[in-house]
């Protein structure tokens, strides 16, 4: 696999994604050897001099108790172990390989004090596929992602536990198989690695990426919607979006207009039809999903200024010669963030769910039978799909409400305000489950819908979207066991796969 060169102050989003993803591995640049040494230096000669929080002192409430020079070693070895206190299910594999490339973005800035030889291993653990086993729960998102961030350090220093040739083993045990070495931590580089926002960060980068793939996803379910309604086209004209001036909302019409365009079925609509204006789910879309999209550019943005940060405590001001203490490790813009991406997904998923209720209901979805069962009454056809989405749609309302606004305090009343951003990044992760179902819901309705109005012909990018939804599901004829119909087109969903059926169609971007 190859490897990304990471220099710190200008890795993109797309870099990160490209880790996230499993596309490639990731080394620091080169360049930032010399500052990193720099500020190692500035440490090792401090452990001997004046106290220095984290360096020759004791942390938190115990900031006041001076550590002698020969016990620095057993210090930050015991901060690692006294840590890795989290409690829950490990998070995913490639939310535990970002955060090790976050972590090497933020050291390489060479502002935390750490020598060389951390960065290497870090290096040779994404190199060799020795992914740390990280509890999911136990940060607040203030002064750093304590507890996760230690779980990933013990495995650096030979203990916790890891995952390495898809077997979960000791630290020890998989840094061996993977041919490296532990290594012995220096004054502060316990701290240093675990100071620091990188996991809140990596579950919400991760829970962008997801849930970004999932909006351009909905454009596609969306129009398929459009179609088997005979909703009218109109709303997507570029004029309206152009008076309103929302980039996103801009862009949504334009995707849904280039895949409704050339629909006879749409194009049916203005014969016969008595309907004045579709209700807002169909109609409503650009404005609506357009909006979630400009809402995740906004998370992208902080984000990747969060991902090219320091964030530990204290920090080595190489230039000017000292090392401070300061605040970075508070993890607000990651907390905001989350609860941004939390909205967005939340109404994604519920203006989706209103438009399978539409098309389910023969009160509503204009001449097609009830439920989309081509014989109604002795089959249910679509009732409790209908239904299953409504459930998800309400738990993620109720799981969109803020984080950020939380706090309680911890350490002894010394850290007496934090963020939360943890928890709040990492419910994005079921929040994304959730909207992939909805949506795969949608795309199972849409797709019966279109092929229940033949002889008329949908568009050629929705015939590819109806194509790509056949060949994991077959059309409804009579009743059958739901739920693998349900997971196959969730998962077509969540791979993208949809998006990419349509074909040559303008898609909005993240960046």
């Amino acid at each position: 696999m190859s490897a990304i060169t990471l220099t710190p102050g200008s890795v993109t989003l797309d870099d990160l994604r490209r880790i996230y993803r499993g596309d490639c591995t990731a080394v620091l640049d080169r360049a930032m050897r010399p500052a990193i040494d720099a500020a190692a230096a500035m440490v090792a000669a401090a452990a001997d001099g004046p106290a220095v929080y984290g360096v020759n002192t004791g942390f938190g409430k115990l900031a006041s108790t001076r550590i002698a020079p020969a016990e620095t070693a057993t210090l930050q070895r015991n901060l690692i172990l006294s840590h890795s206190s989290g409690v829950g299910a490990p998070l995913p594999e490639p939310v535990v390989r970002l955060m090790l490339a976050l972590k090497l973005v933020s050291l390489g800035r060479g502002a935390s004090g750490v020598r060389f030889e951390l960065i290497e291993l870090l290096e040779a653990m994404l190199a060799k596929g020795v992914t740390p086993v990280v509890p999911g729960q136990g940060s607040v998102g203030a002064s750093g992602d304590l507890a996760p961030l230690a779980h990933m350090t013990a495995v650096m220093i030979g203990e916790g536990e890891a995952f390495f040739d898809g077997t979960r083993t000791t630290g020890g045990a998989a840094l061996a198989a993977a041919g490296l070495s532990p290594v012995v931590l220096g004054p502060k580089e316990g701290l240093a690695m675990i100071n620091g926002t990188q996991v809140s960060t990596a579950m919400a980068l991760a829970g962008l990426f997801d849930a970004f793939v999932l909006a351009q996803s909905a454009l596609v379910t969306g129009a398929l919607s459009v179609d088997a309604a005979m909703a009218s086209m109109a709303p997507f004209r570029a004029e309206i979006h152009a008076l309103r001036g929302h980039r996103g909302q801009i862009d949504a019409g334009a995707t849904l207009h280039a895949l409704v365009s050339t629909s006879s079925i749409c194009v049916s609509h203005l014969t016969g039809d008595t309907r004045v204006q579709d209700p807002y789910c169909m109609r409503c879309q650009p404005q609506v999903t357009g909006a979630c999209i400009d809402l995740l550019r906004q998370v992208g943005a902080t984000l990747e200024t969060e991902a090219n940060a320091v964030t530990d405590n204290p920090l080595v001001l190489t230039e000017a010669g000292v090392i401070v203490s300061g605040g970075n490790f508070h993890a607000e813009p990651v907390a905001f963030a989350a609860d941004q991406t939390a909205l967005a997904i939340a109404e994604i998923g519920a203006i989706a769910q209103r438009r399978i209720a539409t098309l389910v209901d023969p009160a509503l979805n204009f001449g097609l039978p009830a439920f989309l069962s081509p014989r109604p009454g002795v089959n249910s056809g679509f009732m409790i799909a209908e239904v299953t989405t409504a459930a998800l749609m309400s738990e993620n309302k109720q799981r969109a409400a803020p984080c950020s606004v939380d706090s309680t305090p911890t350490s002894a009343n010394q850290e007496d305000h934090v963020s939360m951003a943890a928890h709040g990044a990492r419910r994005l992760m079921e929040m994304n489950a959730n909207l992939s179902v909805i949506l795969g819901v949608e795309a199972l309705t849409g797709a019966q819908g279109i092929e229940l109005r033949a002889p008329l012909q949908t568009s050629t990018p929705l015939a590819g979207a109806v194509a790509a939804v056949r060949a994991v599901v077959p059309a409804l004829e009579d009743d059958r066991l739901m739920a693998p119909d349900i997971e196959a087109a969730a998962a077509l969903v969540r791979s993208g796969a949809l998006i990419a059926a349509v074909g040559d169609i303008p898609f909005p971007s993240l960046s």
